[in-house]
This record gives C-alpha cells, structure tokens and sequence, in this order.
C-alpha cells in the first residue's frame, strides 16, 4: 500500500545555523580561511591582551605625583593632576565657569535647536549665529561687567581648540558657499576673483597660512596697531578652509540637473531666489559627506596653531610629559589627546550620518 502524505520537512544541522553556522561559513568555509582565521586570532591576542594589561589592568588611576605609579602600565594619574591646564589652559582657575557656562548654553542651544516643535526657532537659530558668539567672547576675554580681563595668550587646551575650529567652521561654510558660487557665475570679474582666491589657498599648506598671517598680517595695519596672536590665527583657518569648502560645494552645484536652474527660471525666480529656494538646498544635501570630512580636516588642523605659539589641546599635552616631574609619560599624554579629537571627529561623523538620512529624499527614477 502506498503512502501519499507528505512527510514533515526536517531542521536544518545545527552546525549550519545560527553562531556556529555563521562561524563555518565565514570564518572556517576551508582550510586556508581557517589558518588565516587562526593566524589573525593569534595576533589580536598578542595585540589586544597587552594593551588591555597596559590600559586597565596593571594602570595607576589616583594619585597627585608620579610617585603614586608603582604597577608598572599606563599612569592616568599624569592626566588627572593636568587635566585643568589640558581643558583650560593657562587661562585663570578661579574663572573657569565663564569657560564652562560658554560651552554649557552653547550645549543648550543645540539640544533647543533640534526641537522641531519649538516655538520661534528661527530667532533662536539667529540668536546662536549672532548673539551668542558675542556673548561667549566676553565671558571669554572679560573686561566688562566686573568680570576679569583674561588675554587671549593664556586661553589654551581643548577650550582654545574648540574656539578656533567652532569660528573656522560656521565662517568658512557662508564664505565657501559664496566663492562656489562666484567660480560658477556669469561674470567674468567675478568668477577670476574667486578662482584666483580659492587656487591660492588652496596651494598654500595650512602651516605657511598661519604663520604669514601671524608675522605679515600686522604690517598692513597702520603703525602702533596691536593685532591679536589669536585674531590673526582665526582669519588665516576662516580664509583658508573656506577655498576647500568652496570646492566641496561647487561639486553639489555640478551635481544638480541643468532641468533645475531651467525650472527656476520657468517660474520667474530671481538668481538669489532660485539658489536659495531651490539649487543650493539639493546641492548641499548632496555635499554633507563632504563638508562634514571639511570640518574633521579642520578640527584636527587646528593643532598646527603651535607654530605661532598658541597653546591647543595637544600642545599642552605635550607641554605637561615635557615638564621635568613627569618625564616618561609621553604615551599617556598622546592616547589621551587621540581619545579627545577622536571621540569629537566620530561624533560628528555620526550626526552627518543622521542628517543624511533625515534629509534623505530618493534619487532613483
């Protein structure tokens, strides 16, 4: 007698599925995967166990003097018993709030901009753009309203790098946009100027920049004019990074379909109107991989501030392992500032990575 039912289907092997089977197909599929994948293991342990034995596990953590390091790994007590000059600088201790509202409201203000139901955004957003860098720059400098004139010499560590990168990106980012569009334009006065000015910077090394702009910025000014270190620094980053910027954004405007200017026109917009309402919101969006990689370059650039004697984050790092009590730490000192710009460059990474998927509208036909 025949059997016509279907017999039930059977489950796949356990060595096929699930973590095993994912170990089989992607690390053991054959014998030389598998030597390469255990070649590969042995050098993570001979890379990995050490670092972590370094880092963590035989490291000093509390201490006031390199005398508490006795375990023989990383001493965390030098950044600990400098971290106010690798955060601060030389800048007063008694006025460290005025650093630390700066950075506090400019924290609110960001955290207050992303909420879309927020009334009257717009005039916070101007309010950020305009009023708050004139209020930071007091708390900063001081000298009104009883508050204590602090020169700009003694500003340094992370607080100094901040400054400087924060002006250099909202500064070059209006000005970029203006050079990618006067290297676009119809005429011809206008286009050479812009191309003459974003190929000089361009060709010119960020170091020559601020150096030039240290030592021959003043002699154009009239005699007895004091100028300052960090002024000249901010206009030589701003007038330098807005030539790439320029580049990143004339790239978006190639990117956009002639249809689109023809289609402004077709409705009567302005020039202004059309790249305003129209071209230059694609054209950006298209560009944020590249403007934001515009700002890492910037962030990290900033270091190159100590050929004219402003002291940044790693300056002040390298001043604390130079000073005589804590000769030695110099690795302590460089994972520690490599930590900092690289939690700072990731997170802006990741937000750019958000922007692009909220903006994120389709392409495809």
């Amino acid at each position: 007698m025949i059997n016509n039912d279907s017999l039930p289907d059977l489950p796949p092997p356990r060595t096929s599925v699930g973590f095993i089977g994912w170990l089989r197909n992607n690390l053991f599929p054959s014998p030389l995967n598998t030597l390469l994948t255990l070649l590969a293991l042995y050098i993570i342990y001979l890379v990995v166990v050490p670092t972590v034995s370094w880092v963590f596990l035989n490291s000093d953590w509390v201490g006031e003097s390199r005398d508490a390091c006795t375990s023989g790994g990383a001493c965390w007590v030098f950044i600990s018993a400098r971290f106010n000059l690798f955060m601060y600088g030389f800048y007063p201790e008694s006025e460290y709030w005025r650093v630390n509202l700066v950075f506090a409201i400019l924290a609110l203000l960001l955290v207050l901009l992303h909420i879309k139901q927020l009334p009257r955004r717009g005039w916070l957003g101007a309010f950020a753009l305009i009023g708050y860098p004139i209020i930071a720059f007091y708390l900063f400098s001081g000298g009104i309203f009883g508050l204590e004139k602090v020169e700009t010499s003694r500003w340094g560590g992370l607080s100094l790098t901040l400054v400087l990168s924060g002006v250099g990106i909202v500064a070059s980012l209006p000005i970029g946009v203006i050079l990618a569009l006067g290297r676009n334009s119809q005429m011809p006065i206008v286009k050479a100027v812009s191309i003459v000015f974003i190929e000089f910077w361009r060709g010119v090394p960020l170091i020559t920049v601020l150096f030039m702009s240290s030592v021959m910025l003043p002699l154009f000014l009239p005699e007895g004019t004091s100028f300052d270190k960090l002024l000249r620094a901010m206009i030589g980053i701003v007038l330098f990074e807005s030539a790439y910027m320029a580049e990143v954004v004339r790239g978006g405007l190639a990117a956009i379909p002639r249809g689109q200017y023809e289609a402004a026109k077709a409705l009567g917009l302005s020039y202004w109107k059309s790249m305003s309402l129209i071209i230059l919101p694609q054209a950006l969006k298209l560009v944020i991989p590249g403007i934001v990689n515009t700002f890492i370059a910037l962030f990290k650039d900033t270091t190159l501030v100590l050929i004219i004697g402003l002291f940044d984050l790693l300056t002040t790092v390298e001043a604390g392992f130079k000073d005589s009590h804590w000769l030695g730490y110099a690795l302590e000192g460089y994972v520690f500032a490599a930590l900092v710009y690289w939690i700072f460059c990731f997170s802006m990474s990741r937000y750019s990575q958000n922007l692009e998927r909220k903006l994120h509208t389709g392409h495809a036909r």
